[in-house]
């Protein structure tokens, strides 16, 4: 008996299911049927696929498999914020964020197995990029926290963020594939304005955002306008310098026309001083932009430590005496290590709640 190699089905476009079914003597409706019940409904299990006949669904089963994530294990933080530990098929872990506010919830989401980078302030950097994660990983991360909204907070979704584990600009093609699936009609259908991709910095990434058109937000995760003190906390920015960057950005702004949130952390003794505030005063007057200065969460090994709140007010005020949009946000999730830069799977298995 001849064993048949079952692929992901997920792989398939809309287009390549209407012809399976074709090749196999049904009408290719049954096609837009099964990416309904994929993409739009989420599902996991073709038994459940009900208005596919018994004999629509062994074809499927004896074909193909349904890659899909599971939540290993979940954290609730004292603030509300949920941190999933998620098992890939393969069994690799990535962390997931649902991280809520009066008015929205908002899906942080990973788009590596590790990371590509060398931020040293970052947990996630002191992992081994393993693999990039496929579009219907990264999308599942989304259907899972919608659940989890709805759930506990009696909502849907309403936002996403790429800044989880991994660098999403090194993993290009899947992550657009997967923010396409989001957005489209017959997937989530969310609205691009609510999604924000963070990237640590790639220029000729940004400029192929630009090209591609894409409709959703670019963050870029700055902490610092000077290169000589950027390289130091980001080596990688040795390779992708900050005036390769800056030109990148302008052409991003040249064609979409949507500013940039610089996001920013002020350290003691790295990036406080007057000349660093008036770095960046400078390069967000070069581009419309706003500046999110984040609270620095600590990770384990390293000597980093959050600058006073006076240099901090300094920052605030020199930007908002420049009209530069600013804000302060103070982290989420920190007791349960699920705070912007904290995400290194270190979860105990004991604190295991469903």
């Amino acid at each position: 008996m001849k064993i048949i190699d079952k692929k992901d089905i997920r792989a398939l476009s809309k287009e390549e299911l209407q012809f399976f079914f074709r090749q196999h003597g049904f009408p290719s409706f049954k096609g837009d049927q099964v990416y309904q019940w994929l993409w739009q409904k989420g599902f996991h299990d073709f038994d459940l696929m009900t208005n596919l006949s018994l004999n629509h669904r062994n074809l499927l089963k004896k074909y193909f498999e349904i890659k899909h994530i599971n939540i290993d294990l979940q954290q609730r933080s004292l603030d509300g914020t949920i941190k999933n530990a998620v098992k890939l098929f393969d069994n690799f872990i990535i962390e997931s964020v649902l991280i809520p506010t009066s008015k929205r919830t908002t899906a942080c989401v990973s788009s590596q197995v590790g990371c590509s980078l060398d931020c040293t302030f970052c947990a996630t950097a002191s992992l081994k990029r393993m693999r990039n994660l496929n579009p219907d990983e990264i999308y599942d991360q989304v259907v899972a926290m919608d659940k989890q909204s709805r759930l506990y907070h009696n909502r849907p979704l309403s936002n996403i963020v790429f800044m989880g584990m991994g660098e999403p600009l090194m993993n290009y093609n899947n992550v657009m594939v997967a923010i396409e699936k989001i957005i489209d009609s017959e997937g989530l259908a969310m609205s691009p304005k609510r999604i924000i991709l963070s990237t640590s910095g790639v220029p000729k990434m940004i400029r192929k955002m630009a090209d591609d058109k894409v409709r959703f937000g670019l963050a870029v995760s700055l902490h610092s306008a000077r290169q000589e003190i950027r390289e130091t906390i980001m080596p990688f920015a040795k390779k992708f310098k900050l005036d390769d960057l800056i030109e990148a950005l302008e052409y991003w702004y040249a064609f979409t026309k949507k500013k940039i949130t610089f996001e920013y952390v002020v350290w003691n003794e790295i990036n406080d001083l007057k000349e660093d505030i008036d770095a960046l005063v400078r390069l967000c007057k070069r581009i419309p932009s706003k500046v999110n200065i984040i609270q620095y969460n600590p990770i384990d090994n390293a000597s980093f430590k959050e600058a006073p709140q006076s240099v901090i007010d300094s920052y605030i005020e020199a930007l908002s005496r420049s009209k530069i949009k600013v804000t302060y946000r103070r982290s989420r999730g920190v007791d349960i290590d699920a705070a912007c830069g904290q995400l290194a799977n270190k979860l105990d298995k004991k604190e295991k709640t469903f």
